[in-house]
């Protein structure tokens, strides 16, 4: 076996698998308190700890009453949630097999490193190619897939598709090849199928620490027949359990808290968004996505061009489960999205959809920071759209 080429993440960021930075667990334990405050009497006002009420005046909307006070700085995480939102990972054509199928190949990479997941809130994170969630990974049917793990981590870790493969490329603890040991590498192979909204996780024991610590990404296989233009992107709903009792403190679409209430994402009245949801939430059974003053098309887990779902505006998932949401919005404004679950929403599952005309989108882009290059991104996501 080859000597691995250690990834050159932050060293900062690289940590232990132990407990995460002092900052990080007084918060958390001031977020749990507040999570708990269940016997307060309904007359006695009290407010979430973190939270900053002061903090609505920008926005001047209600809902940001419920906000977590500050920022986060993306570029210390080495990853930024408003950008993993149409961020694909396409990986590399490098050839073709015998029966003429394009060879795609991917390169990821399993480490250990702290995540700051809301303001002054910080996570001892195992992740995939240095982010939480890892590589949106994007295909087209039919494709040859060939993913090459690296682990440059603390533990054992492994990648385990949902969709069809043979047993040896499952990715399971203890069956075939197993387990990737600190130092080692692993290939696996198999071929794109079925088409639709996926995942990958790591696989390896005891899972649900596997899990809750980051191990996993959007796994999105694109159908040949297309599917119709749209903006489109990836949320991952996910939780942090930040002091390891077993019950989460932060809730999050691509892991930061309250990001999508301090920029709300920009869209246009009249288009079509497609959103490809993921719930990989541990230690709560149901997840859900609620959309205010809209309703949606949802299509499980993606392997249907026609909808299972119509003219709904809340869906539930449990963990692992996934599906495409698509909607036009009618009117300009801000319209909220969160969890029909009041405590995942105030500790950090709730944000805005900023729908806005023709003439004020450069300007609700410029807003949150973005520019004509995520412009592009949302709306030429596909893999054969991109003809990569």
């Amino acid at each position: 076996m080859t000597q691995l080429e250690k990834p050159r993440w932050s060293r900062r960021r690289f940590i232990g698998a132990g407990l995460g930075t002092t900052a990080g667990l007084v918060g958390a334990q001031l977020l749990t308190h507040a999570a708990r405050a269940q016997d307060v009497p309904p007359t006695t006002p009290h407010e979430m700890a973190g939270m900053d009420h002061d903090a609505a005046a920008p926005m001047n909307h209600a809902g940001m009453q419920e906000m977590l006070m500050g920022t986060v700085d993306h570029q210390r995480n080495g990853f930024d949630p408003m950008q993993m939102l149409v961020d694909w990972d396409y990986g590399s054509i490098t050839g073709e097999t015998e029966t003429g199928q394009p060879i795609r190949e991917y390169q990821i990479q399993a480490g250990d490193a702290e995540i700051e997941i809301a303001p002054g809130i910080f996570f001892p994170a195992w992740m995939y190619n240095g982010r939480v969630p890892g590589p949106s990974i994007r295909c087209l049917e039919g494709d040859r897939l060939r993913i090459n793990l690296a682990n440059f981590g603390s533990h054992p870790h492994t990648l385990h598709f949902h969709g069809f493969h043979p047993a040896e490329m499952d990715g399971v603890a203890g069956e075939y090849r197993g387990e990737i040991n600190p130092s080692e590498s692993f290939t696996y192979e198999f071929d794109a199928d079925p088409f639709g909204c996926h995942l990958y996780h790591c696989h390896a024991t005891p899972l649900k620490r596997h899990i809750h610590k980051g191990m996993y990404g959007a796994f999105i296989i694109d159908p040949l027949a297309g599917r119709p233009p749209a903006r489109e992107f990836m949320m991952i709903m996910n939780a942090f359990d930040t002091n390891f009792d077993g019950e989460n403190e932060i809730y999050a679409v691509n892991t930061v808290g309250h990001e999508f209430m301090r920029r709300p994402i920009p869209v246009k009245v009249g288009e079509l968004v497609r959103i490809y949801l993921i719930n990989i939430v541990e230690f709560d059974p149901i997840n859900s996505f609620h959309l205010h003053a809209h309703f949606f098309d949802y299509y499980d887990t993606g392997t249907s061009l026609q909808p299972t779902l119509r003219t709904v505006d809340t869906i539930m998932q449990a963990q692992g489960q996934r599906g495409i949401l698509e909607f036009r919005p009618r009117y300009p404004g801000r319209y909220m999205f969160h969890a029909h679950v009041s405590e995942f929403a105030e500790l950090g599952w709730m944000g805005f959809f900023n729908a806005v005309n023709d003439a004020d989108y450069s300007a609700a882009l410029a807003d949150v920071g973005l520019d004509a290059e995520w412009d592009f991104k949302s709306l030429n996501g596909s893999a054969l759209a991109r003809g990569v």
